[in-house]
C-alpha cells in the first residue's frame, strides 16, 4: 500500500467516524434545530475561511459568477439536508434516520438521469429496488417507543427528504468540477447561516461551557476539519476504495446511537438496514449480479 492510499484510508475513516458520531452532538446540545445548523454554518465558516485562506482560495477570480450561483443553490439544498435529517432524529431514531439516509445514492442516480443524462443500467435498477425493498422492511417494523417521539413515518419521510436534498447538492458539486471543493463548502455553510439567521432563535443559547463546546465541535470538526479530511481522502483514492470506506459512517452512528441512547434495532430493522447498506454498496462499487452480465463478459 502506498503512501496516498495510506494516507487517504486514514483520512476517510477518520471523516466517517467523525460523521458518525454527529447524531449525538445534535441531541445532546439541547438546542432546535435551526439552532444547531446555524451554529455549524457560523462556526464551519470561520474555520473554512481560515482553511481557504491559507490555501489561497480567496483571491480574485478563482470562481465564475455562475459557478458561485450554482455553489449557493448546492448550500441551500445542503442546508435543507441538516435540518431534515437532525429533525428525523427525535422521530426515527439515529441509527434508522442515518440508514435511510443512505438511500441518497439512488436519489442522485434518478438525478444524474434527469439532468445529465446519465444512464439507467440494469444493475443500477436491481439495486435501486433491493434499496426499496429494505426500506419497506423498516417501514413496516413496529418502532420501539423509548426516546423517541412523534410520529415514526414521519421521521423516516424527513430522512428521505434529507436525502433527497443531498442529492441536490452532491448534483451541484459535479457541476463545479473546476471550483476548490474548500470553498464550495464555504460558499455553502455562508449560504446556510444567511439563510437561517432570520428564522433562529438567539434568546435562548447555551447556558454553559460545555453546551457552547458541543456548538463549537459541530462547526469546527463535524464541518470544517471533516471537509478538509473528506476532499483530502477523495484526492488520494480510488473511487472504489472511498465508496467502500463511506460505510463506517452508518456503522459508528449506528454504535453511538446503541451506546449513548440504548437504541436498539428491531430484527426487522435490522434486516431493513443491512438490504439498504447492501444494496448502497452494490451501486457505490459498481457490483453486477451475475445473471445480469453480459454473456460476452463471462467467456
Amino acid at each position: 500500500m502506498n503512501s496516498d492510499i495510506r494516507q487517504g484510508t486514514a483520512e476517510m475513516t477518520a471523516a466517517m467516524l467523525i460523521s458518525g458520531t454527529i447524531g449525538w452532538f445534535v441531541v445532546m446540545s439541547g438546542q432546535p434545530v435551526s439552532g444547531v445548523v446555524f451554529w455549524r454554518c457560523l462556526f464551519g465558516a470561520l474555520t473554512l475561511l481560515v482553511i481557504c485562506g491559507a490555501l489561497g482560495l480567496l483571491r480574485p477570480g478563482i470562481i465564475t459568477l455562475r459557478a458561485f450561483g450554482i455553489a449557493i443553490f448546492g448550500g441551500i439544498a445542503i442546508v435543507l439536508n441538516w435540518l431534515l435529517l437532525f429533525a428525523s432524529y427525535s422521530h426515527a431514531t439515529i441509527s434508522i434516520a442515518t440508514t435511510v439516509y443512505n438511500t441518497q445514492p439512488f436519489m442522485l442516480l434518478a438525478l444524474g438521469a434527469l439532468f445529465l443524462g446519465e444512464k439507467i443500467t440494469a444493475a443500477k435498477l436491481f439495486w435501486l429496488t433491493l434499496a426499496f425493498a429494505g426500506m419497506m422492511a423498516i417501514v413496516q417494523a413496529k418502532p420501539q417507543t423509548g426516546g423517541v417521539s412523534g410520529d415514526y413515518g414521519f421521521g423516516i419521510l424527513m430522512a428521505l427528504g434529507a436525502a433527497f436534498f443531498y442529492a441536490l447538492a452532491a448534483l451541484a458539486t459535479k457541476w463545479l468540477k473546476v471550483t476548490p471543493p474548500h470553498l464550495i463548502a464555504l460558499i455553502q455553510v455562508a449560504t446556510g447561516m444567511l439563510m437561517l439567521a432570520p428564522i433562529t432563535d438567539f434568546s435562548h443559547p447555551p447556558g454553559d461551557i460545555g453546551g457552547w463546546a458541543i456548538l463549537v465541535t459541530v462547526g469546527v470538526v463535524h464541518t470544517g476539519l471533516m471537509y478538509v479530511l473528506l476532499y483530502g481522502a477523495i484526492q488520494r483514492l480510488p473511487t472504489h476504495l472511498t465508496g467502500a470506506l463511506s460505510f463506517i459512517y452508518p456503522i459508528a452512528a449506528f454504535l453511538v446511537d446503541r451506546l449513548a441512547f440504548g437504541h436498539a434495532l428491531q430484527p426487522m430493522q435490522i434486516a431493513g438496514a443491512v438490504i439498504i447498506l447492501f444494496a448502497a454498496a452494490g451501486m457505490n462499487l459498481g457490483w453486477t449480479p451475475r445473471w445480469l452480465r453480459p454473456r460476452a463478459l463471462e467467456s
